[in-house]
């Protein structure tokens, strides 16, 4: 027997809970984002993510088990060819929630799940810049030193014009105190 989900139901029972998650997956996938409450949201995600896993797989058993939860054979369509596809190299995370503030009527907290649409960023990092990063470290920490001794100099210069005029000064202002 299946274990129930812990806290209250979005609905009154299990199946109009279904009913409704349901219904939540059909209109993001047919429209690529919604407008919900955040507990409707964290609860849509993880099955609309396993939905479009199955998608990516592809194959007719697969195509079936969605047809379970998604009705509408056009939904499932557009899952399978375009959604699937676009996912295709992403291992996961294809939903995003956003919160949007609360709802104006009974204070609800909204949110707005979408389908991720901006490329996987994929860093690769190869050894080849690294190594040759390496021979460069010495030769900037030489620039780093003649830098710190130019900027040494330039400062016991100005300190010695600042004791000059400091010098030049002190006979004028004991002129004007006597």
């Amino acid at each position: 027997m299946p274990k129930p989900t812990k806290g209250a139901r979005l609905g009154g029972s299990p199946a109009h809970e279904r009913l409704i998650l349901a219904n939540l997956a059909t209109d993001l996938f047919r429209h690529g984002k919604i407008r919900t409450t955040v507990t409707k949201a964290k609860r849509l995600r993880p099955l609309a993510e396993r939905l479009i896993t199955k998608a990516k797989k592809g194959d007719i058993h697969n195509r079936r088990q969605v047809l379970t939860v998604v009705k509408d054979k056009g939904v499932v369509h557009h899952l399978f060819t375009e959604i699937a596809t676009t996912f295709a190299e992403r291992p996961g995370g294809y939903t995003r929630i956003t919160k949007i503030g609360a709802r104006k009527g009974d204070n609800a907290p909204m949110a707005v799940i979408e389908l991720v649409t901006e490329p996987l960023n994929t860093v690769t990092r190869t050894t080849a810049p690294a190594a040759a990063a390496a021979p460069a470290a010495p030769a900037e920490e030489e620039k780093a030193e003649a830098t710190t001794e130019e900027s040494a100099a330039a400062e016991s210069a100005e300190a010695k014009s600042d004791e000059t005029a400091d010098a030049a000064e002190a006979p004028e202002a004991k002129k004007d105190e006597a």
